[in-house]
């Protein structure tokens, strides 16, 4: 009997452990205790997605735009400054953030691209002069461009001057015997002119006055200008040509004024011609302009290239290498192109403040040089601060939500909806931003429209994952582009357009659609840069933006549609992104 109660005890006790367990997070109500769901719902608390800070809903889910989970939103963070505010490192994690801590521990040494063309070597160029006055019998060089020999004939001159010192020649050689001074000083005439011993004794043997006489060439080289005709009246000392001795020539470079500190005479530069890739010169810079271009703020520099077998004419574009010692940049704080973002006409970062926690603020900074596609900051950082380098623009959109300073906060930077500035891209198709302005000529600017019509043919087709006529399209957009006169043009926008052949050279010679949109990359971000320097658009045309293209890094488009047709992922994630400019009139 005592075994049985012993056994009901036990069992009595197991059954109210179990049910405890099972029913003890219940309230008299029978509602859970586990309602953090509902009390996140009661107390206001949002989702949001890491990608897409714009989304906020009031329940967990999905993202309407990419798929992803929803993460809590964060509700505030105390103790921070009036701009700073903070990321869950969640959403940090997912967004992919990175960053670094800038100072001279980061310096090393660095390239110097400096962008400009061949020209004539003006120190051993010369000019065929007429040393009489005539008109001009015929001419025996017929095109310009053509090559010269020193002493060969160029061209034949009638000249009533030297017919009448021909004759008081004649007249002063029958009289030598008796009035030798005189004689000597008809001759001396005659050698001022330029005529040859040779040919003075030719006239007093033959008794004859030679009506026509010839100029021959004074140098070797090419004829680089005819500056007559038959049949003109020339004066003593009149240009007839330039000759220019292509034997060496100059490679001539724009250096914007904040990369003037950087170079020096003597300094030891590479070059690259266009015409020639993989071809090295190697050579030193010769002259520094002191006097700075104010219509362009640039400064001349140049360097003397040896052209022995003529492969460098002038007009080839060329670039230039500088290596920067690291002694050179001691000083000096360089930040990653894609720590940038530009706001029209100012460029921004973000500081990480707190090194231990995702706290952030904006900071304004003032570019200078780049060099190794990392820019050299003026103003706005000191050394050891650490900024974001990866995921700039989704901190930047966390910031919005916020309320905080940013790009897009009419207190920090503004919506660059226009003409206000320029934005680039390096090698690795990471945006790159600079404040620098490109004038661009009207006849250029009306070209480039349909530059602008074919470039959105290619964006339809990658959005319809269409390789064919993504190659299509990129080999007519090269055709057009071939047409526009660049000769105006100043390096920075030739700059573009360059690598803008280069895109859609690359887009056309292979049918793999993702190498395709890869290219598509740093093709967009150079037509974006042209196209927001452009005065008219006859329609508008909207920068949309896909912070999960190019790994994760973000990656913008042009479009003339406001929604959203993702080129980098097509049918996977088309409604990926979003408007992020507008550019119109």
């Amino acid at each position: 009997m005592k075994k049985n109660i012993l056994y009901l005890g036990i069992a009595v006790i197991i059954g109210v452990l179990a049910g405890y367990l099972i029913f003890g997070g219940t309230g008299n109500d029978g509602t859970s205790k586990d309602h953090d769901h509902s009390e996140e719902i009661a107390s206001g608390k949002m989702w949001t997605c890491s990608m897409h800070p714009q989304i906020m809903q009031s329940e967990p889910g999905d993202c309407p735009i990419c798929g992803m989970d929803l993460i809590p939103a964060e509700s505030g963070a105390d103790g921070l400054a009036m701009n700073q505010f903070k990321m869950t490192k969640n959403a940090m994690a997912l967004a992919n953030i990175k960053t670094l801590v800038v100072g001279n521990g980061n310096m090393k040494e660095g390239v110097l691209t400096l962008s400009g063309k061949i020209v004539e070597n003006e120190e051993i160029n010369g000019t065929q002069a007429a040393y009489f006055g005539g008109r001009i019998e015929k001419l025996n060089v017929n095109y310009e461009g053509e090559a010269i020999k020193n002493g060969q004939l160029l061209a034949t001159i009638y000249s009533p001057e030297l017919v009448s010192a021909q004759q008081e020649l004649l007249t002063a050689a029958r009289l030598k015997e008796s009035q030798p001074d005189l004689y000597k000083a008809v001759r001396n005439k005659l050698k001022l002119w330029k005529l040859s011993e040779k040919q003075i004794a030719q006239i007093e043997n033959s008794g004859k006055v030679t009506e026509n006489f010839p100029v021959y060439a004074n140098a070797s080289g090419t004829v680089s200008k005819i500056m007559v005709e038959e049949g003109d009246y020339i004066k003593q000392g009149a240009a007839l040509f330039s000759i220019a001795n292509l034997s060496s020539v100059w490679a001539v470079f724009d250096s914007y004024e904040n990369q003037v500190g950087s170079l020096k005479k003597d300094q030891a530069i590479t070059i690259v011609a266009n015409s020639y890739p993989n071809t090295k010169f190697k050579s030193k810079i010769s002259f520094i302009d002191p006097i700075l271009n104010s219509n362009k703020r640039t400064v001349e520099v140049r360097a003397v290239l040896q052209n022995k077998d003529g492969i460098l004419k002038p007009g080839m574009f060329v670039q230039g290498s500088i290596m920067l010692s690291a002694s050179s940049m001691e000083d000096r704080i360089t930040i990653p192109e894609s720590a940038i973002l530009w706001t029209g006409e100012r460029s921004v970062v973000y500081v990480k403040i707190d090194s231990e926690e995702p706290v952030f603020e904006m900071r304004e900074v003032t570019l200078g040089t780049i060099v190794n596609g990392s820019y050299e900051v003026l103003e706005g950082l000191e050394n050891g601060m650490e900024i974001v380098t990866n995921g700039t623009f989704t901190v930047d959109a966390a910031a919005q939500l916020k309320g905080k300073k940013s790009m897009m906060n009419e207190d920090g930077g503004k919506t660059m909806t226009g003409h206000e500035g320029h934005t680039g891209v390096g090698t690795q198709g990471e945006p790159t931003t600079t404040s620098m302005k490109m004038e661009i000529p009207k006849g250029v600017q009306k070209d480039f429209m349909s530059i602008i019509d074919l470039y959105i043919d290619v964006k339809d087709a990658l959005v319809a994952s269409n390789p064919e006529n993504a190659n299509t399209s990129s080999k007519a957009a090269i055709n057009s582009l071939k047409k526009i006169n660049v000769g105006d043009l100043d390096n920075m926008t030739k700059g573009h357009l360059n690598k803008i052949v280069e895109m859609f050279t690359k887009i056309s010679n292979t049918s793999d659609i993702v190498i395709q949109r890869e290219h598509f990359i740093n093709l967009s971000e150079n037509m974006i840069s042209i196209s927001t320097n452009l005065k008219e658009i006859p329609n508008t045309l909207f920068v949309q933006n896909c912070p999960m293209a190019n790994k994760n890094k973000g990656a913008d488009w042009l479009s003339r549609e406001k929604e959203i047709r993702n080129p980098y992922y097509g049918e996977a994630m088309m409604t990926c992104g979003e408007v992020k400019q507008v550019i119109s009139k």
